[in-house]
């Protein structure tokens, strides 16, 4: 049997834990007669499992046939690719020759005897949008790993306007925090406010000790700390899964040096690349005091930091999903032996 983890992204591994309170939320909202919310946004820090949620939540989609997903790529022309690959979809094009719809100055689709080109993208997925409705159908519109740029403003500016014309379409995106935030600050972005987030937390624990634990034929004691190991993220209970899957006889402790070394070689090291000097300095000080909470007055006093001026640092990690705080005036980092890795990066950075 090969082994049931993965240290690949994006693809849903054989061993998995679902979402199924997030899932079913996305999936009943979005087929519900007069639906609540047309947009949802999957958020969290790398590892999260944010687009293996998105593709269960899509596979289901992709199995009604009263619904047509098209699933976009942020880096390229967004509004292109939906016209496009709506276009392309089976039963779709007839359908659309039928109406008088034109595509060919798009480079794409011929001439349509009864039609005029269309020369405005815009227009054309207003019309293509409302043939579909005709036909008592929706459209799902997915986009993972969102980004601020040019594509996505435009596409946003005309997904809105579908949606003042009451025609059924529905986007589910995934994002970091720290992009999400980028898109929200856009003056032509402003509807992402008002979209609901789903920010995945930490995994059940006892799921994952379950799964361990009958996986791998262990003893509780055993399967609670590698659980605890995990701390619920995702992507460590993937790696430690793995490496006991690849060395079954190993103790648990001497697996810790190839554990550290794939969260840091997959995830923590891009984390740690994207913080500023300042970031650093607080999650140093913070891993000082260990991986349990600690107060906020112990952390700024080890930094001589003024109160206005740690608020701000404090909150920028907060809304990266670094550290949480477990109650008022603590703090406690979010991730599995993150504190061990700052430790280990910033006594390198100040050789």
């Amino acid at each position: 049997m090969t082994n049931p983890f993965t240290l690949t992204f994006g693809i849903k591994p054989s061993q998995y834990i679902d979402r199924f309170e997030q899932s079913s939320l996305i999936t009943d909202t979005f087929q519900d007669e007069e639906p609540s919310n047309h947009t949802y946004i999957i958020t969290g820090v790398r590892g999260t499992g944010k687009t293996v949620l998105l593709s269960q939540a899509t596979e289901l989609f992709k199995n009604n046939k009263n619904w047509y997903v098209v699933e976009v790529n942020p880096s390229r022309d967004i509004l292109h690719s939906v016209v496009a690959k709506l276009y392309d979809m089976k039963g779709l094009r007839s359908l659309f020759r039928m109406d008088g719809i034109d595509l060919s100055l798009f480079g794409f689709g011929i001439s349509v005897a009864n039609g005029n080109p269309i020369s405005d993208i815009e227009i054309a997925l207003e019309r293509m949008v409302s043939v579909i409705k005709k036909q008592n159908k929706r459209v799902l519109i997915t986009i993972d790993e969102v980004t601020n740029n040019e594509y996505m403003k435009v596409f946003a500016g005309t997904y809105q306007i579908l949606l003042r014309n009451r025609l059924p379409v529905f986007l589910l995106m995934t994002g970091l925090f720290q992009n999400i935030a980028e898109l929200q600050n856009e003056k032509s972005l402003t509807f992402l406010y008002r979209a609901p987030k789903i920010q995945l937390s930490p995994l059940d624990l006892s799921s994952i000790m379950r799964s361990y634990q009958t996986l791998f034929n262990l003893d509780k004691e055993e399967s609670v700390k590698m659980a605890q190991l995990t701390r619920g993220y995702s992507f460590a209970y993937q790696v430690l899964g793995y490496l006991r899957w690849e060395h079954p006889d190993v103790p648990l402790d001497e697996l810790l040096f190839q554990y550290d070394r794939y969260l840091a070689d997959f995830v923590y090291e891009k984390m740690y690349s994207e913080l500023s000097v300042k970031d650093k300095e607080v999650l140093n000080a913070m891993s000082s005091f260990g991986t349990n909470a600690m107060r906020n007055i112990e952390i700024r006093s080890s930094l001589n930091m003024k109160p206005q001026l740690f608020s701000i640092y404090r909150d920028r990690l907060l809304k990266r999903g670094l550290i949480y705080s477990p109650q008022y005036g603590y703090l406690a980092f979010v991730l599995p032996r993150f504190a061990e890795f700052i430790q280990e990066k910033f006594i390198f950075d100040n050789l």
